[in-house]
């Protein structure tokens, strides 16, 4: 394991996978970190979708608007926001924000354990959204969010430019 600096800087977006599947643990891990996220009033409103088959990872691919590199990953997973379960305590604030925030943090935490793991993901997030919540048989009112497909990296691409710290961080002044 990696300690949580270095997970975060060798975290990147992986866009080709080996043809290797990954072992039950690895995946596991990854779920458990997931669920270890904080999420608004603790109601964790989301769900994630594992996806193994391999032809429904093709199928989801091509409502990624055809990012086929999707169908290389063993594994996909598909974080959801379940908005009515943040909506009961919050609101339309709940509906319309915290449900997506609890989803994505979720999402990220499992990003950083996939790194953490030495395996990779993308994060997608461009999708035919009622067609993949139709296609994974989503119960109403889920609403996918992210997708992640996971794998043993077969790439190792450059490093992306972060833009300059002082353009990101600003310093309150009274």
């Amino acid at each position: 394991m990696k300690d949580f600096f270095a997970t975060v800087e060798a975290r990147q977006s992986v866009r080709a996978y080996q043809p290797r599947p990954l072992a039950p643990e690895q995946l596991e891990k990854i779920l458990q970190a997931a669920q270890r996220a904080p999420s608004a009033g603790n109601l964790q409103a989301y769900e994630i979708v594992v996806v193994k088959d391999p032809p429904t990872i093709r199928a989801l691919a091509a409502l990624c608007y055809n990012q086929m590199f999707i169908a290389q990953a063993p594994v996909v997973l598909v974080f959801c926001a379940d908005p009515a379960r943040s909506a009961a305590k919050y609101g339309a604030k709940g509906e319309t924000l915290y449900s997506i925030q609890d989803a994505t943090i979720a999402a990220a935490y499992a990003e950083l354990a996939v790194a953490a793991l030495g395996l990779a993901t993308c994060w997608v997030g461009a999708f035919d959204e009622a067609e993949l919540a139709r296609r994974l048989k989503l119960r109403p009112g889920l609403r996918p969010v992210a997708l992640f497909p996971i794998g043993w990296p077969a790439e190792q691409p450059a490093r992306t430019p972060r833009r300059p710290r002082a353009e990101v961080v600003h310093e309150f002044e009274p």
